[in-house]
């Protein structure tokens, strides 16, 4: 589907009406409703909503900075960067799709959103890549769907290399 004929908008975390989304996961949603705000006046995540037409929020996720040690990374991406303790990354740290629009590829227009997201912001604050934190084994399936690779440390815990990210975004996602 072309970025243009989604009827779904991409903005930061504002005013818009928290209490009536759930995911149908309990720690998804109790964070949503209850820390997402305080977080984002802390600066310690930045959450990010999609909306519909109705502006209802239908989904949303957060980013934040992090660090990943080298040894946990994958091999083959660890050889391509430089030998550091610790590598710059983007924590992609919660991700939820409304239980109404569930089903609907959304969680892939969402993911899209927060990947171009850290790569457009990546030459700002450097990032070698996204580390996204799987909340569950089928979310963790989801990420490597999308090319994430997981940390030697924990497989709920996956990478996905910003130069891998750059060459999948042709255009931002968001209309």
């Amino acid at each position: 589907m072309s970025p243009s004929l989604i009827p779904y908008s991409f903005e930061a975390l504002g005013e818009q009406d928290r209490a009536i989304f759930t995911c149908g996961n309990f720690e998804l949603d109790d964070y949503f409703h209850r820390q997402v705000g305080q977080d984002a006046k802390r600066k310690v995540a930045a959450p990010f909503v999609m909306l519909n037409p109705e502006r209802r929020i239908v989904g949303y996720y957060t980013l934040s900075a992090y660090a990943v040690k080298g040894h946990e990374l994958p091999p083959a991406l660890a050889r391509k960067l430089p030998r550091f303790p610790l590598i710059p990354a983007t924590l992609l740290g919660r991700l939820a799709i409304s239980t109404d629009q569930q089903g609907k590829n959304l969680g892939r227009l969402l993911l899209a959103d927060a990947l171009f997201r850290s790569w457009e912001n990546s030459p700002v604050v450097a990032s070698a890549g996204v580390v996204a934190e799987a909340i569950n084994d089928s979310a963790a399936e989801f990420y490597r769907r999308h090319e994430f690779l997981p940390l030697a440390s924990d497989p709920r815990k996956l990478f996905l290399a910003m130069e891998t990210i750059q060459k999948g975004i042709p255009v931002r996602p968001s209309v």
